[in-house]
């Protein structure tokens, strides 16, 4: 049985917050919605347990202003892999109308308008969660615009409290089902000292996963888990005893559905920490798993819980009740730069995910990776961070 030190997660009580005001937005109208699909195939196989990762995916929207100031967002579209041509139509057709003419005192206004609209389309639809994918987009693009309006990072926008870090604590994930040494060695060569793994393959190829990641980083090295809700219960049971004897801090999504009941029973036959919550939509989506310590971390994902502004209030609760928040991150550069900026801004979040495979819709954002082990909080007004055009060009779909 590995024993990992001081290096293992514990959970700690969290200071209480103070909850950023809206964003003020420039008083002028929105002159334009703007949609960009840049595509590209990753250098390695990228497994999940649900499904391989045919593209790297990233679609930026940009939200113009009358006075021609532009703030740009990100919508996640990883998963299926036509995602993206819904989310075009979504964000043409369902969002650029409710915006476009209007002027909006701020953030929060745009936000109540998209959602009253949209929300119910997609109760009928039986797709709320590309609706609040495609609003995140937009409400990422209006705050990044707020900022820059003010004049100060997204960080100093968000933080809840008076002195925001310039960098913070950084996990390699997307380590498996394969090339698990070369990955745990790249995270190693980065000075990362907590990894997570792809589990959900069998539990011979689980357990041989995280025993590799482990002799590789060492013993004091922190090491998580990631189901992408690929057990049942039965079956989350039977592993997660050998995963804790492995030394593994917490497990992310291991039951299939994500039942907060289930959770909690595994939680309480295992002692296993758990986290969730890239897959839940708005706010009141995480009450369920607030209401005890079946879930330690709350993960919600800026470009699909319904932006900064749903993030904002998924973070007041967490903080409210102790937990963790940890955002997801699976995206391209705009998303990576708001994930940043938004951990940063808070006591609540201890740790930011950085997938350590090569991902050049990325590559603006790279360069905030240290070699010890954190990311660097972008300074600048805004989000940041600036695109490179003749970097992206080559991977963007022409669209009709």
């Amino acid at each position: 049985m590995i024993r990992t030190s001081a290096a293992v997660w514990e959970p700690t009580s969290v200071p209480a917050a103070t909850v950023p005001s809206p964003a003020a937005l420039p008083d002028v109208a929105v002159a334009a919605v703007r949609c960009r699909v840049l595509r590209a195939r990753p250098d390695e196989k990228i497994a999940m347990s649900f499904a391989p990762l045919t593209h790297r995916v990233m679609i930026l929207v940009e939200v113009e202003l009358a006075d021609g100031s532009v703030g740009v967002g990100e919508t996640w579209a990883n998963y299926p892999s036509w995602a993206w041509r819904e989310r075009i139509a979504t964000i043409r057709e369902g969002v650029a109308p409710l915006l476009v003419g209007r002027r909006f005192t701020d953030t929060a206004e745009a936000h109540r308008t998209l959602l009253r609209r949209l929300r119910p389309l997609g109760r009928q639809w039986g797709a709320p969660g590309p609706i609040h994918q495609a609003v995140s987009g937009v409400d990422l693009a209006l705050w990044d615009l707020a900022a820059r309006h003010a004049g100060v990072s997204l960080t100093r926008l968000l933080a809840d409290h008076p002195e925001p870090p310039t960098e913070v604590p950084v996990y390699g994930s997307s380590l498996g089902p394969t090339g698990v040494v070369e990955t745990a060695e790249r995270c190693a060569a980065l000075g990362l000292t907590a990894v997570k793994v792809k589990v959900g393959f069998g539990a011979e190829t689980d357990l041989a996963n995280v025993r590799v990641a482990r002799r590789v980083l060492g013993d004091d090295a922190q090491v998580f888990a990631d189901a992408n809700q690929a057990w049942s219960l039965d079956e989350a049971l039977d592993v997660t005893p050998a995963l804790a004897d492995l030394g593994v801090a917490w497990l992310e999504e291991p039951l299939a559905g994500d039942r907060p009941e289930q959770l909690a029973e595994l939680t309480r036959r295992t002692g296993m920490p758990l986290a969730t919550g890239e897959n839940l939509y708005g706010a009141a989506a995480f009450t369920p798993y607030l209401r005890d310590d079946a879930v330690r971390i709350v993960q919600p994902d800026l470009s699909k819980v319904g932006g900064i502004t749903e993030f904002l209030a998924v973070r007041t609760a967490a903080t409210a009740t102790g937990h963790t928040v940890n955002p997801h991150l699976y995206n391209g550069a705009v998303a990576t730069a708001a994930t940043v900026c938004a951990a940063a801004a808070s006591r609540a979040t201890r740790l930011v995910e950085w997938d350590i495979r090569s991902n050049p819709l990325r590559a603006a954002a790279d360069a905030l990776l240290t070699d010890h082990g954190t990311v660097r909080v972008p300074d600048q007004p805004g989000l940041g961070i600036d695109l490179d055009p003749d970097q992206l060009d080559r991977y963007e779909e022409q669209l009709p």
